[in-house]
């Protein structure tokens, strides 16, 4: 199969905090991440891929290149620079006109409220450890929704719950910097979830038009022999990291297999969650109306079983073969030398991805649609003459289009695909080394440049076909 579905979006995706730049415009206050980065003086965002001032010159580029879809997200501190409390004007401007001058080069809007960004004096308070988080959270979310809706087709409350407590309490690279901390994880997913059902429950309630749906980064977890030890493994780290999350948002619950994975991982990390009945009422509301569900796949994982304390090392530079990560009560991830890795130790396996559409399909058979929200491929790119020939993106991007094709054949419900990304951006943890746009960023200029990958997913848009 080589046909995208009719109205199959080809779209690409970007984040505030990582093209923005403009971090001093208008009264913005400051997010999680502005201290943090200025205090380890390593890299700098305050101009990123300077989006701000160049949306216009990207969006038509989205025009000439064949992308009718973007995922752009809110700032929440442009709009509430202390996150709750005044509201700065100028920062409400600036998402009208970007949002309609998406509208006008005919790219339609996917709009993310969380993309990473917590203010910090919610951070402060213990960011989604926090009621009084949850509650600004939906505040900022209906002025959104007011503000921002007639225009708007297509929400997304928050993105990538795991990678938020992964790189806050369990690989540390994300503040507060914690590790090994499944407890607080755990806790913080239940949080965000329930904050999310609250944000799709303001939006049904008050008769917005438009569909509401959540992110989540899904990866694969298989084990890496077929022994009993390493099979349990891939379960318990697939249950952590996705199942989990997975059963919060359709099912409205935690099921019996994935509540005895849960329950034991935090018994062997001396922990518990706490909940209320109320949380789970507005969970079930939110399951049974949202519209899609976007996922954002990036690698799978080999495990084998695990014994010891937790120990991670993350490769944040492109050093292959540096990455560690075993979590106690988990498993370990291990390499499998059949499956090629980037420079980044991510695991290259579309396959990963069609089962992924699948297991959703098949254990939440109310899903609706599902979006491939982010896809695609860090590389260290040079640019040559204009361009830059980036033949092992291009490969790595049809590979996974093609996994998506698959699982479509199988039934699966798939209506769009995002690259990740559409420029050049910051990385949280990678600043500017690790390239990922169909648009080359010259971060001295801020001049952009069509990569080959740019014409070819032109041409793959215009014709409707993989190629």
């Amino acid at each position: 199969m080589h046909n995208f579905p009719k109205n199959f979006i080809f779209g690409a995706a970007t984040a505030a905090y990582q093209a923005e730049g403009a971090v001093n415009e208008g009264k913005r206050g400051k997010n999680y991440w502005d201290d943090y980065l200025a205090e380890q003086g390593v890299f700098d965002p305050s101009t990123a891929s300077d989006f701000y001032h160049k949306y216009p010159e990207d969006l038509a580029l989205c025009k000439e290149f064949g992308i009718n879809g973007i995922r752009i997200s809110i700032a929440w501190t442009r709009i509430f620079p202390q996150g709750t409390g005044e509201v700065d004007p100028a920062g409400v401007s600036f998402y009208h006109q970007l949002i309609d001058a998406c509208l006008a080069n005919g790219v339609e809007p996917f709009v993310t409220l969380h993309h990473f960004d917590t203010p910090v004096p919610l951070f402060k308070k213990g960011d989604w450890l926090s009621t009084e988080m949850t509650a600004a959270y939906v505040e900022f979310a209906a002025f959104c929704f007011q503000e921002y809706g007639s225009k708007v087709n297509y929400w997304i409350t928050i993105n990538e719950p795991w990678s938020v407590v992964a790189g806050q309490y369990i690989i540390g690279h994300f503040p507060p910097n914690l590790q090994y901390d499944l407890p607080k994880a755990i806790q913080s997913m239940h949080n965000m979830m329930v904050a999310h059902a609250q944000v799709v429950k303001k939006f049904k309630q008050s008769g917005q038009s438009g569909e509401i749906g959540i992110v989540h980064i899904l990866e694969s977890k298989y084990p890496i022999s077929n022994s009993e030890a390493d099979k349990s493994a891939a379960l318990k780290e697939h249950v952590l990291a996705n199942q989990f999350l997975l059963d919060a948002t359709f099912k409205g619950n935690y099921s019996e297999d994935t509540w005895s994975i849960i329950s034991g991982i935090l018994a062997e990390n001396q922990g518990e969650l706490r909940t209320t009945p109320q949380e789970f009422e507005d969970l079930q509301f939110a399951a049974e109306q949202i519209d899609f569900m976007g996922i954002n796949y990036y690698a799978s994982h080999f495990l084998q079983a695990y014994s010891g304390e937790s120990q991670i090392h993350h490769n944040g530079t492109g050093e292959k073969g540096s990455s560690v990560f075993a979590l106690k009560g988990v498993g370990e991830r291990v390499n499998n030398p059949a499956i090629p890795t980037t420079d980044w130790d991510w695991p290259i396996y579309p396959q990963g991805l069609e089962d992924m559409l699948v297991f959703v399909k098949e254990r939440y058979p109310n899903y609706n649609k599902l979006y491939v929200t982010e896809n695609g491929m860090g590389d260290k790119d040079k640019l040559v003459d204009g361009t830059v020939t980036d033949t092992a993106r291009i490969d790595y991007v049809r590979l996974h289009l093609q996994a998506i094709l698959n699982a479509v054949e199988k039934g699966v419900k798939v209506e769009g695909y995002f690259i990740w990304s559409l420029m050049d951006v910051f990385s949280w943890t990678n600043g500017y080394t690790k390239r990922y746009g169909l648009f080359y960023v010259d971060f001295d200029t801020q001049a952009r440049y069509p990569k080959e990958s740019a014409y070819w997913y032109r041409k793959m848009s215009q014709s409707g076909q993989l190629s």
